[in-house]
């Protein structure tokens, strides 16, 4: 679930105003709040749900899911590019991105289906290379297009990432409600 090529689309608006060093910078705070919440949901799984604020983990997934596909029909219908807008303190737009963007229901669902499957040895450490994979990601597509020098190949880069952003909605669309699906057949046991 974790995308660093939707992520670096998303992240467009943002990307164009802040400088190199500040936009790596929010990156790197937003994908260590990201990192740490994953490892909350890893080490307490759906206890967290189950204990704490007494609800079936299928209907946080089913809910998130509604939520991934209704972030989907704003890029592929409305072509809506800024749901996140820059703040003046770089730290609140960490956080911005970090929840929903990096983590959000689809995310913090593999977590929790990570944590069944593997041990905390294994799952800690996939969780960490996932993570810099994404970061490492995210920064050579910035360091890419940084290096455009033309206008045209920018305009042209930028245009084409336009385009993903509303193909990727798609494929963002098609897992909420794959999502919402699971969620349905999990808790009436079809299936």
């Amino acid at each position: 679930m974790l995308n660093p090529f939707a992520l670096f689309l998303y992240l467009d608006p943002i990307r164009k105003d802040l400088s190199h060093r500040d936009f790596m910078m929010v990156i790197f705070k937003a994908s260590l709040i990201s990192f740490l919440v994953c490892l909350v949901f890893f080490f307490s799984g759906d206890l967290f749900f189950r204990l704490i604020f007494k609800i079936d983990f299928e209907s946080f997934r089913i809910f998130g899911g509604i939520i991934i596909f209704s972030y989907a029909y704003f890029y592929i219908v409305k072509g809506q590019k800024a749901l996140i807008i820059i703040k003046e303190n770089l730290d609140d737009l960490a956080s911005e991105i970090a929840l929903p963007f990096m983590v959000g229901a689809g995310t913090i669902s593999l977590t929790i289906l990570l944590a069944h499957d593997h041990s905390f040895l294994i799952g800690g450490g996939s969780l960490t290379i996932i993570f810099l994979i994404n970061f490492l990601v995210i920064f050579a597509l910035k360091k890419f297009r940084d290096s455009i020098e033309t206008k045209k190949f920018k305009t042209a880069f930028d245009k084409n990432m336009e385009v993903l952003l509303r193909l990727n909605g798609f494929f963002i669309g098609a897992i909420g409600i794959n999502m919402v699906l699971m969620g349905i057949k999990n808790l009436f046991g079809i299936g």
